[in-house]
């Protein structure tokens, strides 16, 4: 009896499910590393400081008119917040006086620092390094840091897993989110907060691609999505736990450890977990293997198939299950062939403007004008019925339709929002909760349609490269942000003609629903080649009628439901 089959006779025993939940808990708080500068980094109202006032004996009733002497008013009647007056206007304080002439008086920078409203944030790296007026750029700057860190973990971690292990990195990346996120709560500067913030990005990229590794190569295929399912609502279930966490918790660098210190259990219990027993075997450590087969079986309790497992039999099964194509190939292969290459730079579009646009939308939030905290937990709750949707899309609908659809809708919503006017704030948390919604379901709809577009022998490279495409767009957006500082609706636009073009670009790809995984890049080709006769073959008609589809280079029939069960 092979592997797998030993892993199906299992099924999902009392091991795989304390697994299962085990690495699932960590999952609530990937949000509050991905989305604390929210809070972490809110901006509160603030000023310019005034010695003469903020030191002064009258410091009561009468303080907002004294500020009127230091500091000069905008259009709204609002103290202006990077401005104070070179010298005290005292006759403006009087009853009868008048600003008219305020242009030609002189100001200048706020030279003594700011004084900051501590209603609704204690304290933020904001006021900790006075991130404001021409350093305001310096908070999209470290979260583009952060997402940096998760770019390169992305790419380090990926190739680091495949040669040690997912459990070894999975423990790394426990404890390097648990070591770098305190540090950040202890940053003595700036700078310090962004390498430490840096690192901690590192970390989460290199928990969430072993998390999932090292729970799906232990779980039955049936189980599969039910797994997947289950991680990505616990992922958004994080983000109102992360607003209601910061409601409480109003002082940026305990909300950090909070967010950091349990990163340390983690890593502790993981110690229990085994290694992926379908790596050893790969990797041709068949003794280890043997002995996480036998821990597990006698954990479950059902020792019986297990026992007739050999060392010696289990290296000649698994030889016998491994591929007869052994060539070695490389990224080079995602653009060798035409069909390759138009797969390979539609999904990269699709991820890169999926990301592009969602951590924008995500991460401006005090835009709206009211409670940050109430408005984090509705944008994180919409996520769970467009999940929902985008599930009953890729099942019965089509993996082609559903992307292109969410990835169009939230490019048209986004557009749509420019138009609205800054005080109807109901219309534009509307539009910009149900964007992010879309843009929430395109990402699901993304992991399912990719796995199935790529062929076995460069499935993990086109992976890897198009979740990089997903980490740079996180990177580039808070970045583009910066540009609303000299034309406010110009990121607006952009995202929402990226996600138009992206969407309309999906139209180009092959519907694969119902269709069984292709192994080669030659199978892809020749889909593609088929795709473009003028009548119909048999499979298509199979295909149509969503019962059952041929697969075209084997000839084999395969029900539709179990290629989507074992797809995710």
């Amino acid at each position: 009896m092979a592997f797998g089959d030993i892993v199906e006779e299992q099924g999902l025993g009392l091991f795989q499910i304390l697994l299962v939940l085990l690495l699932s808990i960590p999952a609530l708080l990937v949000p509050s590393h991905n989305f604390i500068q929210n809070f972490s980094a809110g901006v509160p109202e603030h000023r310019c400081r005034i010695w003469e006032v903020t030191n002064g004996s009258d410091t009561s009733n009468r303080m907002a008119d004294l500020l009127r002497a230091f500091i000069p008013v905008d259009g709204d009647g609002k103290l202006q917040t990077c401005q104070r007056y070179a010298h005290p206007q005292w006759h403006l304080l009087k009853v009868n006086s008048t600003a008219a002439n305020v242009s030609v008086m002189e100001t200048e920078p706020c030279r003594d620092g700011w004084e900051y409203d501590q209603s609704v944030f204690t304290s933020t790296i904001i006021t900790e390094w006075d991130l404001v007026c021409d350093r305001r750029s310096l908070k999209q700057f470290a979260q583009s840091i952060f997402m940096g860190g998760v770019l390169v973990g992305a790419f380090v971690y990926g190739g680091l897993a495949d040669r040690f292990g997912r459990r070894t990195i999975l423990l790394w990346s426990f404890l390097q989110i648990a070591g770098m996120g305190t540090g950040a709560a202890f940053s003595p500067n700036f700078i310090a907060y962004c390498v430490f913030r840096f690192l901690t990005g590192m970390g989460i990229s290199g928990f969430i691609l072993n998390d999932l590794s090292l729970c799906q190569e232990w779980i039955p295929a049936r189980f599969r999505a039910m797994v997947v399912t289950l991680q990505a609502y616990l992922v958004t279930f994080g983000q109102p736990l992360l607003a209601g966490v910061a409601y409480v918790v109003r002082e940026w660098r305990w909300l950090q450890l909070f967010s950091s210190l349990p990163f340390f259990i983690f890593f502790l219990y993981t110690w229990w977990l085994p290694e992926s027993a379908r790596w050893l075997i790969v990797n041709n450590k068949y003794e280890s293997a043997l002995k996480h087969l036998n821990r597990v079986t006698n954990f479950n309790k059902k020792q019986e198939k297990i026992q007739m497992m050999s060392l010696e039999r289990l290296q000649k099964e698994t030889q016998m299950d491994k591929p007869a194509v052994s060539t070695r190939h490389s990224i080079i292969d995602l653009f060798r062939s035409a069909a390759m290459c138009r797969i390979t730079c539609c999904l990269t579009l699709v991820w890169f403007s999926t990301s592009f646009a969602f951590f924008a939308m995500a991460m401006d939030l005090q835009k709206f004008g009211l409670s940050i905290y109430l408005v984090q937990v509705i944008f994180g709750l919409i996520d769970v019925p467009f999940k929902l949707l985008a599930a009953l899309s890729v099942t019965y609908v089509g993996r082609r339709f559903g992307q292109a659809s969410c990835l169009i809708l939230a490019g048209m919503l986004i557009l749509a929002s420019i138009a609205v006017p800054q005080d109807m704030q109901t219309v534009q948390i509307t539009l910009s909760v149900l964007g992010k919604g879309s843009l929430a379901s395109s990402i699901l709809i993304a992991y399912v349609y990719s796995t199935e577009l790529f062929p076995t022998v460069i499935r993990q490279t086109g992976m890897g490269f198009t979740q990089m495409m997903f980490r740079f767009g996180a990177m580039v957006s808070p970045l583009l942000m910066m540009a609303k500082d000299y034309v406010s609706f110009l990121p607006l636009v952009i995202f929402g003609v990226v996600a138009l073009v992206a969407g309309v670009s999906v139209f180009l790809l092959p519907e694969t629903l119902g269709v069984s995984l292709p192994d080669t890049i030659e199978q892809v080709q020749r889909r593609v080649l088929e795709r473009k006769k003028p009548q119909k073959s048999k499979a298509d008609t199979n295909n149509d009628a969503g019962t059952e589809t041929l697969n075209p280079c084997t000839e084999q029939s395969i029900p539709s439901k179990r290629i989507l069960a074992d797809t995710l």
